[in-house]
């Protein structure tokens, strides 16, 4: 059946129709305190990408350092971490095709592309537990030598930062299904799109520091 593209009109419903009503993330709400609440989790979406910004830099300068030592050894990159990589990029493609579904209102597209993106996340989760399996199968851990522990504490960050991306794209899956997000009003979806994104790009950043740098 062909989606409409016609956006509805907001309402309390009873989470049966094909409304979306905006309760997501402290949006609920119309005119200007909707528009307060949005501004409201746009910043804490900035402190909260600024704060894990400072992190990795911290932990880079730490890596600069330490790689001038005399005991590093480098590491190899385990290939199973390609594969997650090109998981994780396609995960972003998804994520932004459910982001823009959303804001041309086509829910069951919306809905379809977040649930991909969401198990994409959770497959990347997995296979960065497999990497670190196919590294102790060799006998490197995390004490085994400073590049060892730098890899095994730098992607467990990554992961545990993705993770939190994943349980937000579940929840707002959640809220999509029940119709309770409105465009135009819900600033849930590009919130979650964003930080999806900038996870992806530390991702990518990380590969460049552990193996390149």
């Amino acid at each position: 059946m062909a989606e409409t593209l016609t956006v509805p009109k907001t309402k309390s419903g009873d989470g049966g129709g094909g409304d979306f009503v905006d309760q997501s993330f402290g949006d609920y709400g119309s005119g200007g305190e909707s528009q307060k609440r949005a501004d409201t989790a746009k910043l804490g979406l900035r402190i909260a990408l600024g704060s894990v910004t400072m992190l990795f830099a911290a932990f880079t300068s730490a890596y600069i350092v330490r790689s001038a030592g005399e005991d590093w050894i480098p590491l190899a990159a385990p290939s199973l971490i390609w594969v997650n990589t090109v998981i994780l990029l396609f995960s972003s493609v998804t994520m932004e095709l459910g982001k823009r579904a959303f804001e041309s209102w086509r829910p069951v597209a919306f809905r379809k592309w977040i649930a991909v993106t969401a198990v994409l996340g959770a497959l990347f989760i997995a296979g960065q537990v497999a990497a670190w399996n196919q590294l102790a199968s060799q006998g490197i851990y995390l004490q085994s030598h400073p590049h060892s522990s730098f890899f095994y504490v730098l992607t467990g960050v990554h992961a545990v930062h993705l993770l939190v991306g994943v349980l937000a794209l579940f929840y707002v899956l959640m809220l999509a299904r029940r119709y309770e997000l409105t465009p135009g009003e819900s600033s849930s979806p590009g919130v979650v799109a964003t930080y999806w994104h900038f996870v992806g790009g530390i991702w990518i950043y990380l590969i460049v520091v552990l193996f390149y740098l």
